[in-house]
Order: C-alpha cells, then structure tokens, then sequence
C-alpha cells in the first residue's frame, strides 16, 4: 500500500493494528530538536572527569590529588575512598544463579572507584570536578596514580587455567560461575551410540558496543527535600531507579528520581548503573549543585560495557538417518573485569534457551565456566546470548550436513519442529506455542531464488570472484514481560497519555503504542502521547529489552484500555440514563444497545471532568493506573539468506545479496519491524565480517578508537527483502512475539556459512568471526599450500 493510499484511509484504518504508521518521533529528532542528556544544562551545574587506570592489572599504592585540587576552577577531587566513608554502597549482579553443584555463584561487588587493585584498561579510581569541562580535564590529568603492575589475562579459557593472574582472591582461578545444565549421563549416552557426531570449536568475538550518543549524566541531590535527581539516559528509568537507591545510595526507592529524555541508542549496554553515577550524586551533596559528566568516545571503548566473547565448542549428535538426538554446549564466557547486572546470563541460561533453535533437539547439555578478565566488564548487546546460541546451531548444522553428506536444506527440513508438535516442549524447558518453521524456509529459499544460484556463482567466477550462499534459521526465546504499567490519562487539554516503563531508546515506541490504544479504544491517534521517562510518574516498569516491549507495554495497554471501558461504562449509564449493564462500547463510542443514543469516549472523558456532584457510584475519570504481571516468554523465529562475494587475492568480502523471512506474530506496525530488522541484520554483519575489540597479552586495548575499529558502513551492505509469515502467538492478547533482536541471530550465520560455502572448494569447512580479508585470505593462502 502506498503513502498515498494509506492516507486516504478512515482513521480507525489507518492508525489500526497492522498499518505501517511512520515513527511519530521522528520530525523532531530530524529538526535536531531532540532533548538527550547532554543537551540538558541545569543552572550552576559544575563539570565531572573522570580518571581511569592506564594498566589492565595492579595494586593501587597511592591516589594522590593534591596537585589537580589546587588547580584554576577545580570545586574538589575525591578518591574510592571518599565515596566509603560516605556511605554510597557497591553495585552488583542480580542474577540468582548457582553453580552445578548446586552453590550459589559468587558475588563479588563492584564499588565505584576501585581501592584496592585496578582490574582493566579504564577502571575509574578517582574523579575531578570543576567550574568547567577544560578546567576538570586539566585537573584530572594532575591526578597522579601509583599503581603496581600486575600481570594480566584477557581471554576466559586463559583465565581459567592453572596458573592464572588471579583477578579477585574470593574468586579461585577466576571462575565466577561454572554453570551446568542437563542431564549428562544421557546425554553422553545419546553421543556415544550416535551414527554420527559433529563436533566444533568456535569463538564468538567481543565487540564494542557503539551508539550513536556516549553515555552522559547530570546528578544532583536536593538537601531540603532529601532526594537524588539524575538525568541520564537509560533502558528504563523505574528498574534504574531502584538499582541506584537499593545498591548506590541505599535509601528508600521514593528519594530517587530518574529522568530520561531522548536516548541515542543503547543495545543493552545503557540497562544498568554504572560507577560515574555515584560520583556525581557524591560531588552535588558536597557542592551543593548539579554535576554533568559525559563520556567521550575514547571513553566509551573502555569504560562502556561490551558484547559478546565466548569460547564454545559445541557437539550435535545424529542417528543414521540424519534426525538429532542430543547436544552438547562447553564454553567459556567472558565478564571481564567485573560483573554486570546480568553479566553471567549470555553464555549460560541464554544459551539453554536459545541453543536448539527452531530444531527439534531431544536432549541438551550446556556447561560453561563464567571467568573474570581483566577487560572491561561483558553484558547484553543486542541478542545476549540469543544470537550466539543460534550461530552455533546454525554452523553446526552446516557442517554436520557435509560430513554426512546430506543436503543442508534437506538436514534443516528434517529436524524442524513440525506444526502438529506445536505446542512443543523443548529441551530447554520452554513451551514454543506457536511456528511454522519449515514454511518460513522454504518461503525464503523462493524469494531468494536459492535454485538460481549457481548461474550468480558462475557470473561472479567469471569476474575472478568467489562466491557463497549462506542460510541462517534462528528461533530467539524473547525475555519474560513481567510487571509492566499501563497507565491511560485523559488530560484537559484533551489529549490522552500512555504511562508505561519500558523506554524508547530508538525503537519508536510511540507510533506502535498509539496504534494499541486507538485500536482498543478508539482514541484519536494523533492526540495520544507517550510517557516513559519519570520515574516519578511510574507504579512499575521492566524496561526495554529482550525484544519484549510490544507484548509487555502492549498488553498493559489491552489490560488498561478494558478497565478504561469498565469506567466509561458505568459513567455513560449516568448520562445516557440508562444501566451500566446496556451500555456498549465499540470504536470509541458508548451506545445503549439498540438504540442511537450515544456518547464518545472524549466527550465522556470531558464531562467527568467538568460535572459536579456525581453519584457516588460513577466514576470521577477515566484515568487508569494498571500493572500487567507477567506472560511466557514468546519465540520470534525466521530465516535468512546472504550470498557474499570474495575476491581470492585480497580476501575482501561483500555481502551482495540478502534475503530474510520472519514469524514476529502480529506486526503491530510492520514498517518499523521491518526497521527493526534491518538494524539488527547490519550489526551481525558488522560482527561476522568487521568488529573485533583486540586487547594486547597485557591487557591493553588495541582497538580503542574508530581508527582501529571497523564498524560497517552504508555501503557495506545491499538492499535488504523482507517478508513476514506471521504466526500469531498464544501467549498474549496481541499475538506477538517481539523483533529487536532478531536480525542479528539470523545475519551472523548466514554470513558466516555463505563465506565457508564461497571458501569450501579450498576444503575450509569453517572461518571463525570476524572474517576480515586478512583472515580470509590467509585461509585460502594456507589451503592452497595444503594442497
């Protein structure tokens, strides 16, 4: 449907549940009129440096600020131990895990300015404030650090091992975590009678996480009223609240208040509280002013969370027919030098719910060891563990189906869970209530023109390039929607606003709520608003991610609208004069049954607010505040398809054509699904082809700058075809099953398996992430010296 068309539709047409609404958010963001943190100047803010640790590992001797105290315009400097001994508490990890034996995990806190040792490159161990921004970097380069060096690890299996630098002395061989799931005898009986047995080693790389806007904060505690104010940028100002109040400042949740205005971009990485946080509430008690600090890119490579960096070799086993019988997951997973909120979760339960994929696998076993670096701390980037799971499965797949000399469609038909399985119970635990598997497949293999390839592969040989096709099925089990608020208020100047905690940080939130709300009440589209950023005016709130917030704040909004409806009801039987139990309601309109008496829900919501001396019995607004509890997870499933060319004498890969089908349920707004995708489909490509955080053997970052590190480009990518075949969840009230993060699970191995396809007539069977020319070209270059 054109624009045109579009705009010619009835407005409960147009703004409805499937129509391809454009982002509300975006001509103000186009004007540069967007409000993110740094933008906001508080009256007599003073400026935040911090200082970090230029060694990856060491024992702090001394901090000595005197120096950068005396300097032009500095208002004060203080050390770890100034935020002890004024009582702001450590940040931890939340995640209630045990170890395979049953143990709890150990916990080791994380203080904000470290004391005792430094544990990575960018560890902050102080902090300058000024009149200025100039006037605190200048100090806080006067800020002399006596630090001890130690020796330093940087990969988990390293780590691991004997001998090991060890990171912190509550943590023996700096394994936080040894983390199991499955039954091992049966698996291990499973793989010991299988007709056959794929095994491999793979390494799933760290990357950078990159948004477009740095982290930025302004703290500032008011000493009449007793509270702390942050603006900051965030995934959800309601769970950052009570982060920062229970683990930071340890006082009542209602002293804290979080305020987030536009956000550029997170992917995970902005979720939780960071060290700079506590440093800025400490500085404005003691000032008794507002404190900024924003982060610059230099600082972001370091100080950031980052993604990804995991060690797994992963087994599938096979009857003689070619059907899966178990799998077997041992990995290492790195938290880096500390670890985050939810830092273990990726390579262990997100790996047991998202390893079998869309595949019917009888039996699973994961094991993995959780190991402390010295690294900047690992945490959610755009998938957690979703998209590496499936790329293990995937390459798996692929190279089990050469071994056994089965076809690599055929081997995915085959193990497919089927349609009448559904609802199936997974290895995991989990329920997939919904899917068509197969179908997706074999839809995308037409749009790809899959039988047609070899024509393409023979035009490329005759350019002196080689040529590839990869398939990339995913299945992601999204994170639950728990505990959300669906707030609906009919305000006076006739507008109608939606409160809810999850937090648009890119996403459009706007257009696809409005499109809920219109559709459930009938609510004119265009004087709906959308509030998440206060936590002030929250009851509850899960924030954004996981891919959950259509079904999370979706379904408030259903749940709230009914209670809206229940309102309206008996308030139109006062003034229709007639009984509650005859009133109906369809397309904003309440109408006694039968009859053409009537009254509109905005007009009904005017003259609550205007009336005087109503019953008792009918209600005084239409304002709803509703928490919706909880729902199962949902499973957003699909299929891609990329072919790659390569050029044998440099290595160079492009991705030239790309192909994706997808089961996302319902698509409330299918154009910013399809945005949504294309997001994630670029950032896989970005780390199967282009993005690697390197550190130096001391454990130096040597990739700290865009100078070094290679994030993709418009035109490193082709034009994207998107299809859907949607398969309504059970789950929710919507039938949807949530997009943000599903076009990395799907992009990474269908790169990656196009350039094994485009290298398999040098006899290379797999090239781990990112396949950069050089590691391309040294792949063929040593292939062709084997033979």
């Amino acid at each position: 449907m054109s624009p045109h068309d579009i705009a010619a539709l009835p407005p409960d047409m147009k703004y409805g549940i499937g129509q391809p609404v454009p982002r509300t958010e975006d001509p103000v963001l186009l004007r540069g009129q967007g409000r993110y943190t740094d933008d906001i100047s508080l009256p007599g803010q003073a400026y935040c440096v911090i200082v970090r640790s230029p060694y990856a590992h060491g024992i702090i001797r001394g901090i000595d600020t005197s120096a950068a105290k005396a300097m032009p315009g500095v208002l004060g400097a203080w050390t770890g131990a100034d935020l002890k001994a004024a009582g702001f508490g450590e940040m931890q990890c939340a995640l209630p895990v045990k170890n395979g034996d049953g143990s709890p995990m150990k916990y080791p806190t994380r203080p904000s300015l470290t004391t005792d040792k430094v544990r990575w490159v960018g560890d902050p161990v102080a902090f300058v404030v000024a009149e200025t921004l100039l006037q605190a970097k200048d100090a806080a380069e006067a800020v002399v650090l006596d630090i001890e060096p130690l020796p330093a690890v940087t990969l988990p299996s390293a780590s691991a091992a004997p001998g090991a630098p060890q990171i912190f002395d509550s943590v023996p061989r700096n394994v936080v975590l040894d983390f199991h799931y499955g039954d091992s005898a049966k698996v291990a009986e499973a793989i010991a009678k299988a007709a056959h047995v794929t095994r491999l080693s793979m390494r799933n790389n760290r990357v950078v996480i990159s948004p477009m806007e740095p982290r930025s904060a302004i703290g500032h505690y008011d000493r009449q009223a007793d509270r702390w104010t942050i603006h900051i940028g965030c995934q959800g100002v309601f769970g950052l609240r009570n982060q920062l109040a229970k683990q930071v400042l340890q006082v009542p949740p209602e002293k804290v208040r979080v305020l987030t205005g536009n956000v550029g971009g997170s992917f995970g990485m902005k979720t939780a509280a960071y060290p700079e946080y506590a440093c800025l509430f400490h500085a404005s008690r003691l000032l008794g002013r507002p404190v900024k600090w924003t982060d610059e890119r230099s600082g972001s490579f370091v100080s950031d969370h980052q993604g990804r960096d995991h060690e797994t070799t992963a087994e599938l086993a096979f009857d003689k027919d070619g059907r899966i019988l178990a799998a077997r997951v041992t990995a290492y997973g790195n938290v880096g030098g500390y670890m985050a909120a939810v830092g273990p979760n990726m390579s262990t339960g997100n790996y047991v719910r998202n390893f079998s994929s869309n595949y019917a696998v009888p039996l699973l076993e994961v094991n993995t060891k959780v190991t402390f670096t010295n690294t900047s701390p690992v945490s959610s980037y755009r998938g957690a563990g979703r998209p590496e799971a499936n790329y293990f499965m995937e390459r798996l797949i692929e190279v089990a189906a050469i071994e056994m000399g089965i076809d690599k469609i055929e081997l995915r038909r085959r193990n497919h869970v089927r349609p009448e399985q559904i609802p199936y119970k997974a290895a995991s635990g989990l329920v997939y209530d919904s899917g068509d598997f197969t179908t997706v497949m074999e839809k995308a293999l037409v749009a790809a023109d899959w039988a047609g390839f070899p024509a393409r592969k023979a035009e490329s040989r005759r350019r002196g390039l080689l040529r590839g096709i990869g398939i990339g099925n995913f299945l992601e089990a999204t994170a639950q929607p728990m505990k959300e608020m669906g707030g609906i208020l009919f305000e006076e100047d006739g507008s109608v606003t939606i409160l809810t905690g999850t937090l648009d940080y890119g996403q459009g939130h706007a257009a696809p709520f409005a499109q809920v709300l219109h559709d459930q009440l009938g609510v004119p589209f265009e004087r709906i608003r959308l509030v998440q950023g206060d936590s002030d005016r929250l009851i509850a709130g899960n924030g954004t991610g996981g891919s959950k917030s259509i079904m999370a704040s979706g379904t408030a909004i259903v749940e709230a609208s009914a209670k809206v409806i229940d309102l309206g009801r008996r308030a139109a039987s006062h003034f229709l004069e007639a009984a509650a139990a005859d009133i109906e309601f369809a397309r904003g309109m309440f109408r006694i049954a039968g009859t053409d008496r009537r009254i509109g829900i905005m007009e009904l919501a005017q003259r609550l607010r205007s009336a005087k001396d109503l019953p008792a019995d009918v209600p005084r607004s239409l304002d709803v505040k509703h928490i919706f509890d909880q729902a199962p997870s949902a499973f957003p499933n699909g299929c891609h398809i990329a072919e790659v060319e390569i050029d044998p004498d440099t290595g160079a890969t492009s991705v030239v054509r790309y192909v994706t089908v997808n089961d996302f349920g319902v698509l409330v707004n299918p154009l910013l699904v399809e945005g949504q995708t294309h997001g994630g489909i670029v950032q896989g490509i970005g780390q199967a082809l282009y993005e690697h955080t390197v550190y130096a053997e001391d454990g130096q970052i040597l990739t700290g700058s865009y100078m070094d590190y290679c994030l993709p480009r418009a035109d490193d990518v082709p034009g994207f075809v998107f299809n859907s075949h949607p398969v309504p969840c059970t789950t929710n009230p919507l039938g949807v099953k949530g997009c943000g993060e599903a076009g990395c699970a799907g992009s990474m191995p269908s790169v990656i398996n196009a350039i094994v396809d485009a290298l398999s007539e040098f006899g290379i069977r797999h090239i781990d992430m990112p396949a950069t020319p050089e590691k391309v070209w040294r792949a063929i270059h040593s292939a062709r010296k084997a033979a």
